[in-house]
């Protein structure tokens, strides 16, 4: 049986480090990655002095991975946190700037939204999976966590430290697995709250799309957050947008606010390019049955109701959480819902999409 990130994270709990807690627990694991019977991975220390002490628990961190059932090679980097360089004058948040019309980063060709009527469908999931898929593809990827409130792109892509702003006005962006990526989430602690009023989103979305050095991309997929508020309203009237893309459950309350999602974006003048059905089934590990615990078929009744593509029909599956806690989206590996993934991107660019 292939191993797996959980067996790989069982192994490492059993190491202890010296003032206390696990690399699991303190959250010191990053950039997981299985390749067939190869594993790799980055331990993160807090500082460069604690990373000079570590290299006895990375040479274990290695040994007791090898001893798992179905691996030949481990790899294990060591890493450290760079003292923050805060920018000289740049501001975050900041209210909007008056437009002369929509705004399209430079070297941008498409700007691609992810959205949801509701939170708990994800769609910050697929908006990350996606962008992975997509740089497999061979295009220039982009992924702007627009999602305010509740950024989880930086866990989710495994990219953590601040941008850089060396002229104070212009940032520069971070990269994950191919991906070109920013996040509210790299300019703030991990448990800080953002308090703000809609102003101040406006501005901070203005500030993400317009100043980020994000370069020559084919595609910038937008992780909208759910609903239909002031970020929605700010990106289909200040951005050129290409389309959106419509992530629900097959459950009839999702739907419903599905349906508001695809009337805002109607309303603004934002063409849908298509559906996603996501945790559309389970599979059962033991007996192979499918079940369809939120319900079957409703977003391709709904897509072929309302004439838009169902762009593709995305399990629930353990692993594809797995991944995302660990920073390495499932796109990126070799299995199943890599595959599931990458056809989703396939049709995305043979339809000139992405």
């Amino acid at each position: 049986m292939a191993t797996t990130q959980a067996d790989i994270q069982a192994a490492l709990e059993q190491l202890t480090l010296p003032d206390g807690g696990t690399l699991i627990s303190r959250d010191m694991l990053r950039a997981l990655r299985i390749d067939g019977d190869k594993v790799s991975f980055v331990i993160e220390a807090p500082s460069a002095e604690v990373a000079k002490l570590m290299e006895p628990l990375r040479r274990a961190s290695e040994a007791v991975v090898m001893e798992l059932d179905g691996v030949s090679a481990v790899s294990a980097a060591l890493t450290a946190h760079g003292p923050a360089a805060p920018a000289p004058s740049l501001k975050i948040g900041g209210h909007a700037k008056p437009q002369a019309g929509p705004m399209k980063p430079a070297g941008v060709k498409r700007i691609l939204a992810v959205a949801s009527g509701k939170g708990g469908v994800g769609k910050s999931t697929v908006a990350s999976n996606l962008a992975v898929a997509l740089a497999r593809q061979g295009r220039k990827v982009g992924l702007l966590d627009a999602d305010i409130y509740g950024p989880s792109q930086p866990r989710m892509m495994g990219a953590s430290g601040r941008p850089a702003s060396p002229d104070g006005k212009t940032i520069e962006p971070l990269h994950a697995h191919g991906v070109t990526l920013m996040s509210i989430g790299f300019l703030l602690e991990e448990d800080k709250a953002v308090i703000w009023r809609g102003p101040m989103l406006m501005g901070a979305l203005q500030q993400m799309l317009g100043q980020v050095n994000w370069g020559g991309l084919d595609v910038l997929i937008v992780d909208l957050p759910p609903g239909t508020g002031d970020v929605q309203l700010t990106l289909c009237t200040k951005a050129e947008l290409s389309g959106a893309i419509v992530v629900s459950t097959p459950q009839d309350v999702a739907l419903l606010d599905a349906r508001k999602a695809m009337d805002m974006f109607s309303t603004l003048k934002t063409p849908v390019l298509g559906l996603i059905e996501n945790m559309s089934f389970f599979t059962c590990p033991d007996c192979g049955g499918e079940h369809h615990i939120f319900g079957h078929g409703g977003v391709a009744a709904e897509a072929e109701k309302m004439g838009l593509p169902l762009l593709g029909a995305l399990p629930i599956d353990l692993e594809t959480r797995l991944a995302g806690d660990s920073g390495t989206p499932v796109a990126a590996g070799e299995g199943v819902m890599a595959q599931f993934y990458g056809r989703i991107a396939e049709g995305l660019v043979k339809g000139g999409m992405a």
